[in-house]
């Protein structure tokens, strides 16, 4: 399963996620600050849909009310939603 979501409210514009059995797989953001991206991408490479949401679920970049990695979790919670996710 792949995801591209339209990020809000954050420097990045697009976040790419790959699904297989409830397992991200891959995690790409489009902009926003390369380090830090790839460094969320990395950890959660491996890790389960739901325990990804549970540990970005409401991180905010400063004086915003979000973050890439509350994006992040926001795109999965939606996929949940949708059934778009077998887990």
């Amino acid at each position: 399963m792949e995801i591209n979501y339209t990020t809000k409210g954050v420097c990045s514009r697009r976040i790419h996620i790959v699904i297989e059995d409830g397992i991200i797989t891959k995690v790409s953001f489009e902009g926003g600050c390369h380090g830090n991206t790839q460094g969320v991408s990395r950890l959660v490479e491996g890790m389960k849909v739901e325990d990804v949401i549970k540990r970005l679920k409401g991180i905010k970049c400063g004086f915003k009310d979000t973050s890439c990695p509350d994006q992040l979790a926001t795109a999965l919670e939606e996929a949940l939603a949708n059934s778009k996710l077998a887990s």
